[in-house]
């Protein structure tokens, strides 16, 4: 009986996404390790693919399926995996991520699409009713009063591909913010992944900032960021000009039909180190009536991307939300906080996200390999469930 098993994903990590290193050495700083740092590690990568998602199933998940089927040399308490995650340095598994989406890039992971984008928004999760560490951030009502806790963060993915990976979160606190996190992350995204990585950013109109849009030419990409009324005058610019003109082109993109206006003459505001900026805005008319309405601004030569590929552009943002944020919570538990502890915290998700990527190359690349269509993953999760009752050969080494 042949299909994707815990082992043979196992042998994908090490050997095709060339992860060994990382997995004999993530960054492991515990003084006296008693379990090797490759057997948490790949217990908790291998969980996360599996829906299995506090320390508690793991541990269970581990103790009582074979070691052998699903790759760990030995059983451990949920313990010992708070104290590992405690203890491991997140830089060393961001770089392996980026190190992971750059190779995918290599092996032409994204040569089925014309832009690569990447895409920077926030979220929250594992909310609390007290707060019991520095991440914690509170949550407020409609009257100003406390109402729980929660951890936010803002993340990066990689959109428009035909593939949504997302590959770095940055948390933020009390006194911090998403718009401040978002610096740090894209500060450490241009240094990490190297130049012309991604032909273009897109970003909601809260980073429409002239220090926010100088960073993203410094990465050595063209943005694309909602326009919102942060920026009144441009705003007000845009709402007269195409008001009063026809739509420049009109799409008819699945059942939708898209009016699109364009227009790449319109002045930057004083900060705004840019010659001109280019604003567009799409009018989205659904089959049941209703209309999708927004304006965007972008740095976007009309001659490198037509109006049609605006809009894609544009519509690629909320890869994010649905195939990063959501799924990551609803599926892969995000949300869930195994051990409120900042380090613990940040390396959780960190490895969520791992786990993610792995999954979605497996999945979706390399298991797709002939005619048969991708397999949801759903469907690849009970796979692996499956492969656990598989027979293996004897050990007779």
């Amino acid at each position: 009986m042949k299909g994707p098993t815990p082992r043979s994903l196992l042998r994908y990590v090490t050997q095709h996404l060339r992860l060994e290193p990382y997995l004999k050495s993530p960054g492991d700083t515990r003084p006296h390790p008693q379990i090797p740092a490759r057997t948490l590690l790949w217990s908790l990568l291998i969980g996360r693919v599996m829906r299995e998602l506090s320390f508690h199933a793991v541990e269970q998940l581990v103790q009582t399926a074979d070691c052998r089927a699903l790759g760990v040399a030995s059983s451990f308490g949920d313990d010992t995996l708070a104290y590992f995650t405690e203890r491991l340095d997140a830089g060393v598994t961001r770089a392996a991520l980026v190190d992971v989406i750059r190779l995918a890039k290599r092996n032409k992971a994204f040569d089925n699409c014309r832009f690569i984008g990447l895409a920077i928004d926030g979220t929250a999760a594992g909310r609390r009713s007290k707060r019991d560490c520095p991440l914690c951030r509170p949550i407020y009502n409609a009257k100003k009063k406390v109402i729980g806790y929660g951890h936010p963060c803002a993340a990066i993915s990689v959109v428009g591909t035909g593939l949504s990976l997302t590959f770095d979160v940055e948390p933020y606190g009390p006194g911090d913010s998403e718009y401040s996190a978002a610096q740090r992350l894209l500060a450490r995204a241009i240094q990490a992944r190297g130049a012309r990585f991604a032909d273009y950013l897109v970003v909601d109109g809260e980073f429409a900032t002239a220090p926010f849009l100088h960073a993203a030419d410094r990465a050595g990409t063209f943005v694309v960021a909602r326009l919102k009324d942060n920026l009144p005058e441009l705003k007000a610019a845009v709402e007269k000009r195409f008001c009063s003109q026809p739509p420049t082109r009109i799409y008819h993109v699945g059942k939708d039909r898209v009016e699109v206006w364009d227009a790449d003459d319109f002045d930057p505001w004083e900060t705004l180190r840019w010659q001109t900026v280019r604003a567009f805005r799409y009018r989205q008319h659904k089959p049941d009536g209703s209309i999708i309405q927004a304006d965007w601004l972008t740095n976007f030569p009309t001659r490198k991307a037509g109006t049609l590929a605006l809009f894609h552009i544009a519509k690629s943002r909320w890869e994010i939300e649905n195939q990063g944020f959501n799924d990551a919570k609803n599926r892969y538990g995000l949300e869930h906080i195994c051990h409120h502890q900042p380090n613990s915290i940040l390396v959780n998700w960190l490895l969520t996200l791992l786990a993610m990527v792995i999954e979605r190359l497996y999945r979706i690349r390399y298991l797709h390999r002939g005619t048969h269509p991708v397999r949801s993953a759903s469907q690849l999760c009970l796979l692996l469930w499956l492969g656990l009752s598989r027979s293996l050969a004897p050990d007779t080494s």
